[in-house]
């Protein structure tokens, strides 16, 4: 069992330490929404099922998605994010830092009496839970999602402009 974790771990880690050293945007964010498909996995595994499905909605189906339209409707050339050059201090100040949240994140962890007390078990389930979001606000949801849907249409309308006529097109 402790396999199939560590697995999962090494997965989302390895996919999001990619994603940040990686150069091409676009790349980054596929490697993302893997890293963030490893903490649904995580979720899936730890017997929270509506954290992960709710994890693979939002963030792999929607912020990913998001995400590659705002990268691909943006005309830019490669020029015009041409990396400045490393600098040795930069990238010792980021580890650092990251080492020193690092710290605290466990720390707060470990001290924290919820990491040693046993929870009950909730008398909720997925299934009454998914009753409940899907009942009243199912309108308001659908809503949303339409009016998201001709948001995103627009934007594809506005970033496409004009195409410049062919000699010989029809006016």
């Amino acid at each position: 069992m402790n396999s199939v974790l560590a697995l999962i771990a090494l997965a989302t880690i390895g996919t999001a330490v990619t994603a940040l050293a990686g150069r091409n945007l676009l790349h980054s964010v596929l490697l993302f929404a893997v890293s963030w498909a490893g903490i649904a996995a995580f979720f899936l595994w730890s017997g929270a099922e509506f954290a992960a499905f709710a994890q693979a909605l939002v963030y792999i189906g929607a912020i990913s998605m998001a995400v590659l339209f705002a990268i691909l409707l943006t005309r830019h050339s490669r020029d015009d994010f041409a990396p400045e050059p490393a600098l040795a201090g930069r990238a010792f100040a980021a580890v650092l830092t990251g080492t020193a949240v690092a710290g605290v994140l466990i720390w707060a962890v470990a001290s924290s009496p919820l990491a040693a007390a046993p929870s009950p078990v909730p008398a909720v389930t997925v299934r009454s839970l998914g009753w409940q979001l899907m009942g009243p606000p199912a309108a308001a949801l659908l809503a949303t999602g339409v009016l998201l849907t001709v948001a995103l249409i627009g934007a594809v309308v506005i970033a496409a402009g004009e195409r410049p006529s062919k000699p010989g097109d029809p006016p």
